[in-house]
C-alpha cells in the first residue's frame, strides 16, 4: 500500500481525535483506532515511514506524536518497524 496514502488516512484520524478536549486521550485515541482497524500491513508501512523525514513532516503532529508514543504495541508481532 502507498504510504502517502496512509498518511492521508491517518491524517484524516487524527483531524477527528485532534477535537477531543483531552489531549492525551486524543493521541491515545489515535493509536487505538489505528491498531483495531488497521491491518499489520498498513501499520508496518506507516510506522516504517516514520524514519523517512519527508513522511514524518507530512504527518499531522497529533498523529506523529501517538505513534511514536505508541510505536512498539503498534507494530504486529514478529515484525520490525
Amino acid at each position: 500500500m502507498d504510504v502517502n496514502s496512509l498518511v492521508e488516512m491517518a491524517n484524516q484520524i487524527g483531524e477527528f481525535f485532534d477535537s477531543m478536549p483531552d489531549h492525551p486521550e486524543a493521541v491515545d485515541g489515535v493509536a487505538n483506532h489505528i491498531d483495531k482497524f488497521w491491518a499489520p500491513r498498513m501499520r508496518i508501512a506507516l510506522l516504517n515511514g516514520l524514519d523517512d523525514p519527508g513522511i514524518a513532516s507530512a504527518l499531522e503532529p497529533i498523529v506523529l506524536e501517538a505513534l511514536t508514543k505508541h510505536r512498539a504495541a503498534l507494530t504486529p508481532a514478529g515484525a520490525t518497524a
